[in-house]
Order: structure tokens, then C-alpha cells, then sequence
């Protein structure tokens, strides 16, 4: 098999990744019929009202995260994952209902978003330590990469989808649809065979939240990474505000553009996706340099004349975005204790997505007082400031060097303490 989908070759991974392919269609036409919902028919276009509704599904994560790491720690991770997709089925049912019959008002939403919050802030650190348990150590990287795969196809198909189905039938159906998707991972989860899974030793005994945040407190290659994701996800990843605020106010454009902006995006972020399953192991150079490129592509997009121009230009958004993204959750991933994974990726998904209750209510407010193309500008600004202090200190400190190896590759080392792993990585061969 192909190095860049040899993970399908396991039984349980196939059925994990099929079932997670159609909820992922379904989760992004659902985004994109929520916030049609809220932009159309719900509010006079209030990019505000957008981003608390945003903020409201995110807080939950920031808030929660210490206890939800722990319960996938602590319990059987697929007991876990069964309750949450449940519950997130129910609610969103709901809100496609109330869509449906006319009878949503804003309250409803911003009630269905925080409980989908909760959900998923016990979700996603499950879904994440759950993983090495169904591929094992050897195929985790491909898996990671795989599972962006996944992510970014529902992107370029489900924005597209309910572009088609809202202006067809209505923004209702299009929240169905994200129901009847929830249905098809509940399926995987019940079909994948207990005997072929590697359980992670559990959590026992008392201390659990604490011993997750000292474990990163003590490793400054954690923190490294957790810090430059917290920036990019909290100012440079608010793109169901600033597409939708771009396709309407910038461009004039309806339902149907605004669902193909993030397929289009989705382009650039489903090849980077296929390109870090297709690695071997991955390198920290990778995340800074996709970070760069992303702080490129995401001002040139901002200042785009032209709808045409917009769209074409999220593809190298999109693709540095999603390859500084996947690089950086496995490099957590396959660096941490199993016994942590759970509470590691708890509050590394708090950081990446738990600040967005921040950057979604500032970026819709930004985009009202100073304009939608400043929505896309600020995260580009926080990006390179924050890639100039990481540069500056990575070359300052005393605890990190270059050297050059005799192939003459060089080598970043970022030495911590003698109990942490050095972080090592090959550079891009330069000329010198």
C-alpha cells in the first residue's frame, strides 16, 4: 500500500476513518448553515452576534479542558467518544428542527452552541488519545495525517454541499444533514472490533489535572509549539467569520459563493493534509516555515481586489494552515507518555481552540469598526510578530544551537532539561 494511506490497511482505522469522513461532511455544512442562519435570517449580518456564537461553542473547551483530558485518561475512550457523538446528534437534530419550522431565535443558538461546547470539549481529547490506540505508535504520523485528510474533504465538500442544499431547500435542511452524519461515526464506533484496539495504560488514583500541567509545564518543546498554535488559532483560524464577512460585505456575493470559499480552502489544506501522511516522522523546521508561508498568503488574501482573486488565494492559506497544524499535533502526540496523551491533548486542543472565545468575538467586532479585510490582517500581524519573537529567542538563548552535521544538513536542538527530549530537527539543506 501507498506510504501515504498505509494506516487503511488496519480493519479498525478503515472503519474510523470512513465513518469520520461522512460526520466531517457533515459537521462543515453544518458550520456553514449555522452561520448563514445567524448572518440571514437570524441578525442584519452581525459579525459581532457571529463571533458569540462562535466564542460560546469554543469556551467550553478553554474552560474545561483539565477535566476532559482526565476522563480520557481515566475511561475506556470509545465509551467516551459513544456519548459525546450521541449528544451532539441530539442537539444539532434540534437546531434543525427549530430551523425547519421557523421557530429558531437567537437564544436558541447560543444555548445549542454552548452545550455542543461542552461535548466537544470531552470529545476532542478522546477522539485524539483514541487514535494510537486504533493504528499503535508506528502508524500514528500517517493516521494524524489521514485524519486531516478526512477533515479537510468534509471542508471542501461540505461548504460546497450546503451552499447547494440552503439555496435549494433552506438553511434548516442543511442542519439536518449535519445530523443524519453524526449517525455514520456512531456506526464505526460499534463496528470496530475491541480485540484489535492497544487501550493506553489508565489514569488511577487522585492528582490527574495537576499532573497534566505540570508534565507541560516541564517540557519547554510543549510549550513551544502549544504557544505558536494558541496564535494561530485564536487570531489567524476565525475563517467561518472572516469568509463569510468577505463574500457578503467585500463582495456582494450569496449562500452559494460564501460555501464555496471553504471548499476552495479546503483545497490547499486537504494536499498539505496528504503530504504529512506521506512523512515519516515529523520536524519542527516544517511547522515555522508553513507558519511563514501562512503569514504570506493569509495578507495577500486580505488585500485581494477581486472575489476571483479572494478564492484563489485561499488555497495556500489554507494549505500552510493545515500543514503547521497537522505537523504540530503530532509532534504532541508522539512526544508525550501514553498514560498523558489524554490530558497533553486536552490542553493542547484548550490552546488551539479555546482561544478563539477571544479572537471570535474580536475578530467580528474588528470587522465591523474597522472593516471585514482587517478581520484576515490582525491574525496575519499576530503570526509574524509572534514567528519574529520565536526566531529572536531560538537564537538568543543559550539552550538552543545550529549545528551542521557532516552531510551538511544542519540540525536545530532545542535543549531543555536532562529529563526532557531534545528537540531535534533536520533543516532544509541551504547553501553556504
Amino acid at each position: 500500500m501507498s506510504p501515504t494511506f498505509h494506516s487503511l490497511s488496519i480493519r479498525n482505522y478503515r472503519i474510523w476513518f470512513l465513518g469520520g469522513l461522512v460526520s466531517n461532511i457533515g459537521t462543515w455544512a453544518g458550520r456553514v448553515g449555522q452561520d448563514w442562519l445567524v448572518l440571514t435570517e437570524l441578525t442584519p449580518h452581525s459579525a459581532t452576534v457571529l463571533g458569540i456564537v462562535t466564542g460560546l461553542q469554543f469556551l467550553p473547551i478553554l474552560l474545561l479542558a483539565p477535566w476532559a483530558g482526565t476522563i480520557a485518561d481515566r475511561y475506556d475512550k470509545r465509551t467516551t467518544l459513544l456519548m459525546t457523538q450521541a449528544g451532539l446528534l441530539v442537539t444539532t437534530l434540534v437546531l434543525g428542527v427549530l430551523a425547519v419550522t421557523g421557530a429558531a431565535v437567537l437564544w436558541h443558538v447560543y444555548v445549542i452552541a454552548a452545550l455542543q461546547g461542552v461535548l466537544t470539549a470531552i470529545d476532542n481529547p478522546a477522539r485524539q488519545a483514541f487514535v494510537p490506540e486504533i493504528v499503535g505508535r508506528e502508524h500514528l504520523t500517517n493516521a494524524v495525517g489521514l485524519n486531516s485528510a478526512s477533515f479537510n474533504l468534509g471542508r471542501l465538500v461540505g461548504p460546497g454541499l450546503a451552499g447547494l442544499v440552503i439555496a435549494t431547500w433552506g438553511t434548516g435542511q442543511a442542519l439536518l444533514l449535519n445530523s443524519a452524519s453524526f449517525l455514520f461515526v456512531l456506526a464505526a464506533l460499534v463496528a470496530m472490533r475491541r480485540r484489535d484496539l492497544r487501550p493506553s495504560p489508565r489514569l488511577t488514583g487522585r492528582g490527574g489535572i495537576r499532573e497534566g500541567f505540570a508534565y507541560v509545564q516541564g517540557r519547554r518543546d510543549l510549550k513551544l509549539i502549544m504557544g505558536l498554535i494558541f496564535v494561530l488559532g485564536t487570531f489567524g483560524m476565525n475563517f467561518q467569520i472572516t469568509t463569510a464577512l468577505m463574500a457578503t460585505e467585500v463582495f456582494g456575493k450569496g449562500a452559494g459563493e460564501y460555501g464555496l470559499l471553504g471548499s476552495v480552502m479546503a483545497i490547499g489544506s486537504l494536499t498539505a493534509a496528504l503530504r504529512t501522511a506521506g512523512r515519516k516522522e515529523p520536524r519542527l523546521w516544517i511547522m515555522l516555515a508553513a507558519l511563514g508561508g501562512f503569514v504570506l498568503a493569509s495578507g495577500a488574501a486580505a488585500l485581494a481586489s477581486t472575489y476571483a482573486a479572494f478564492a484563489v488565494l485561499l488555497v495556500p492559506v489554507g494549505f500552510t494552515a493545515l500543514t503547521a497544524m497537522t505537523v504540530a499535533n503530532t509532534l504532541v502526540q508522539t512526544r508525550v507518555d501514553p498514560v498523558m496523551r489524554g490530558r497533553v491533548m486536552a490542553l493542547y486542543m484548550a490552546i488551539f481552540m479555546g482561544g478563539t472565545p477571544i479572537g471570535a468575538p474580536l475578530i467580528g467586532w474588528i470587522g465591523e469598526v474597522a472593516g471585514p479585510r482587517w478581520t484576515i490582517l490582525v491574525g496575519t500581524f499576530a503570526m509574524a510578530m509572534t514567528l519574529v519573537v520565536v526566531a529572536r529567542r531560538l537564537l538568543s538563548e543559550e539552550n538552543v544551537r545550529v549545528t551542521w552535521a557532516t552531510d551538511a544538513r544542519p540540525h536545530l536542538i532545542i535543549r531543555t532539561s536532562p529529563r526532557e527530549p531534545q528537540l531535534e530537527e533536520s533543516m532544509p539543506e541551504v547553501a553556504r
